[in-house]
Formats: C-alpha cells, sequence, structure tokens
C-alpha cells in the first residue's frame, strides 16, 4: 500500500541547468512573440507560465488569451529545442540518483514532482539525465496546473489520492526543494518540507523560510530517507 507522497522539485534541486533555463525562456519568448528578448528571465522558484507572463509585461507586451494559449507550446517547443545543450552543459546533482532508487525500493512511497515546470518540461529535464523512470508524472503538480505555486500541492494530493486510493494530507506529503519559494508552496499547501540547500540559497535562509527540515544536499542517502519517514511518522 502506498502511503507516503514524496514530491521533488526539480531544478537545484535534483538537477543543475548551468543557465540553460534562463536559455530556454528566451527561446520561448522568441517562438511566442517573433522577437528576441531585451531583458533575462527572472526564475527563482517562480512557475514557467509566471516566467514567460513577466518577460511579456517587461518587455510591454500585454498578456492576453491568445498568448496565454500558446504560451505552453513556445515553453516545450523551447525546452526540446535545447535538450542537447541541457545534457551537455548541465548534470544531475550529488546523491539524487541515489536518494530516487532508495525511495523507489520502498513500497509505500510514491514519487512525483512539485514543480514550476509545465509537465512536458518536468518529463524533458528529468529524461535528460535518465531520471525520469523514477517518478510518476501522472500524480505530480505542475506550473501548468495553476498560477498559484502553493495550490500544486492540492493539486497533486487529489491526483495521487485518485490513482491510489490512500487520502494524502499534510500528514503523509513531503515537498523538497531547494528555495524559500519551495517551503512556501509546501506551508501554504499542505505538506512536510525538506529544502536542500543546493540553490541559490544558504541553509539559513531556508530554514527561516519554515523548512521543517534542512539538508545541505542530497549526498546522504540515509540521511535523506531518514528525514522523510522522520515528518512522514
Amino acid at each position: 500500500m502506498c502511503t507516503l507522497l514524496v514530491l521533488w522539485d526539480i531544478d537545484h534541486t535534483l538537477i543543475e541547468n548551468h543557465g540553460v533555463n534562463k536559455e530556454i525562456y528566451a527561446q520561448a519568448f522568441e517562438f511566442l512573440t517573433g522577437r528576441p528578448t531585451q531583458h533575462r528571465a527572472r526564475t527563482e522558484g517562480r512557475t514557467e507560465p509566471e516566467i514567460l507572463r513577466n518577460m511579456l509585461i517587461e518587455h510591454g507586451i500585454e498578456p492576453n488569451s491568445d498568448n496565454m494559449i500558446r504560451m505552453l507550446e513556445a515553453l516545450d517547443s523551447a525546452t526540446l529545442s535545447k535538450f542537447a545543450i541541457l545534457r551537455e552543459r548541465g548534470h544531475e546533482l550529488p546523491g539524487a540518483r541515489d536518494a530516487l532508487t532508495a525511495l523507489q525500493s520502498a513500497s509505500d512511497i510514491i514519487q512525483s514532482v512539485l514543480s514550476g515546470n509545465i509537465k512536458p518540461n518536468a518529463v524533458t529535464k528529468l529524461s535528460a539525465f535518465a531520471l525520469e523512470r523514477f517518478i510518476d508524472f501522472e500524480v505530480g503538480g505542475y506550473g501548468s496546473d495553476d498560477n498559484v505555486r502553493d495550490n500544486l500541492v492540492a493539486v497533486a494530493q487529489e491526483r495521487a489520492t485518485v490513482k491510489y486510493g490512500v487520502e494524502f494530507e499534510k500528514s503523509n506529503t513531503v515537498l523538497i526543494g531547494d528555495t524559500s519559494r519551495d517551503v512556501q508552496a509546501g506551508r501554504n499547501g499542505g505538506a512536510h518540507v525538506i529544502a536542500v540547500a543546493t540553490g541559490s540559497e544558504s541553509a539559513e535562509e531556508l530554514q527561516a523560510a519554515g523548512a521543517d527540515m534542512v539538508l545541505p544536499d542530497l549526498r546522504d542517502t540515509q540521511a535523506v530517507v531518514k528525514a522523510i519517514r522522520s515528518l512522514a511518522d
């Protein structure tokens, strides 16, 4: 019986993209508008649609129903166009594969994602490093599901409940991410939060944001599993 839902953030938690994300958003903007971007994307835990909407506004383009409909296709196409570059310049973060493997071996754990990426891009990014096989993408929460990242936890919980016939709530949901926005999404959305200091924010900043636990990274597999289990007990 699957009784514990683990929701992974992707960028800077499981993988490092080394700036490819910014190139993806610049390409998506060009696909969407037909012109090159003049301002770099601001990411920091935002959803991909939010990032691209902000880019439109900064370039004096009012988001409307037409460009919002085409936005998801532009994001998907841009990510696919940078797939080879992502594989070349990016890498899986130390300990990520071992942590995913250890959790996959537990019969009571479901692993999915809680990501600002739209679903196709979540699959593409993890596939670049052969990490997709550990994830049940059907029960994830994605940037294309809701404009508010905090709401994605409930989206994932509902999907997991429907698929597995187990009620998922805060007591049996753990979110793992690297930003204060991840911490906020978990706290406000109804999940325990483990923060990893593998992104731009320090362990102290993540603790101050309200993470239940903070780890320096994912290298210590036993510590990762122990942290998840202790929060779900």
